[in-house]
This record gives C-alpha cells, structure tokens and sequence, in this order.
C-alpha cells in the first residue's frame, strides 16, 4: 500500500469509510469523488490531499508520520522503502542506563555499516547513521532507540516503524529469529542470541580472536534480514486490507 491509498489519517475517517472508499473505486487520491461521502467529509479528504501531495513528492515522511495512527505506520513503507534505514543494535545486557551498546549497524540502499565500540561508535556517526526519512528495527522503539538515546545523549527523531507490531498484526509471532524462517531467510551461521552477543563482545574484550567478527556478522545480518521482514509483512497487511 502507498501514501496515495490511504484515507485513514483525515479527520473522521476510519477503517470502515475508507474500506468503502476503495470499494466504490477511489483506490487513490486522483480517483476520489466527493460524492462517495458526505460533504463534511468531503472536503476534509480533499484539503487533506491537496496538503499531502506536495508533501508526499518533497519526501516528507514526518507529515505522515504525524496525520496517520500509530498502528497504521507501515504505511509509510512502499514510498519509503528504498530510502529507509534498517538497524539493529547489540548490548552488554538490558538496562539501557547502566548497560552499553557494542555495536550498531544500519542497512540502506543496499549498503551496510555498522559502528563498533572503542573504534567510530560515537554521537555524531549515529546521527548521520539515523538520518534517514524511514527508521525500521524489531523491538525498536521499546529497546534499540531509547537505548542509544540515553547511551549518547541523542534523540531518535525520524519516523520509526517498529516491525514487531505489523508482524503481529498479520501472524508473525515471536522474535526476529522466529519469524526469519517464515519469510524465507536462512542464515548462513548457527543462531547466536543476545547472551551469545553479551559473551562475544566480553571474550572480545579479553581478546579472544575472531569474537568481535562473528559479532559484528550477527548484527549485521540482522540489520539485512529486517527488510526482508519488512518487506513480507508490509506484502501481508496489502493482501488483506485493499480489495
């Protein structure tokens, strides 16, 4: 589903009218005639896309952000995909004030970076990191993103769509690691869980060689496989929410 689909943010519209919306053909803005609603309606759907238009070309992801409800985010993600950052972070344990991040790494474009502790981890390479019209994580707005706020001191401004609650919404339950195999990821290395990611980066510390490789591996397989995830799940929710 694209921006262009979408009704639900106007003021007075729900699931319900903007179902019947595409059901009397205005699948898109372009095809909308106000004689499908009441006029009240009409107009607040018309000065709605005559305000999201030029919002939508200039790739303002925030007005959207703003007009739709939070369970309906994923919507964002078709017109933003390609220019959306994928990340993950690892930690030394839960407790974002006295735990510490190792390690981020973001997915974008095709491209991965990831930034380690001790070596380019630091405030100004996770602004730029982050600075993308489209965040997507798992568990990422409950954990990665208030973690590196209090770690360094920054706030997490972009859009963020956290893909636990889409995959939820459309049966993909469980963790990242639970719901890889059933979009059809299969990772190259045995699963490695966040005690694993704890003692790679404690046997790094000691120095043990190779520790902070397959740890950096990890995370950034999961910064990768996220759009796949995002990608299956968005596929799911299009499936069963437009005719």
């Amino acid at each position: 589903m694209r921006l262009r689909n979408t009704y639900i943010g106007v003021d007075g519209v729900g699931e319900t009218t903007e179902r019947r919306l595409w059901a009397d053909g205005a699948r898109t803005w372009s095809a909308f005639d106000r004689t499908l609603c009441g006029p009240t309606t009409a107009d607040r759907i018309e000065s709605f896309i005559e305000t999201a238009r030029p919002r939508l070309d200039d790739g303002d992801s925030a007005f959207f952000d703003r007009q739709l409800p939070s369970a309906e985010r994923w919507r964002l993600y078709e017109d933003f995909r390609e220019s959306a950052c994928f990340f993950d972070i690892e930690t030394t344990g839960l407790d974002r004030h006295r735990d510490r991040v190792t390690c981020v790494s973001a997915h974008r474009a095709g491209n991965t970076e990831t930034l380690v502790r001790g070596d380019d981890l630091n405030r100004a390479n996770l602004e730029r990191l982050l600075d993308a019209p489209l965040l997507v994580s798992f568990n990422g707005a409950r954990f990665d993103a208030p973690f590196l706020e209090a770690s360094f001191d920054l706030t997490v401004e972009a859009p963020h769509l956290d893909l636990m609650y889409p995959c939820r919404r459309v049966g993909l339950t469980g963790g990242l690691k639970a719901i890889e195999p059933a979009v059809g990821v299969d990772r190259d290395r045995p699963d490695i869980s966040g005690e694993d990611a704890v003692r790679l980066w404690r046997d790094h510390e000691r120095g043990v060689d190779g520790a902070l490789e397959t740890l950096v591996e990890y995370n950034r397989e999961d910064a990768v496989n996220l759009r796949t995830v995002a990608d299956a799940a968005v596929d799911r929710l299009d499936r069963d929410l437009l005719p």
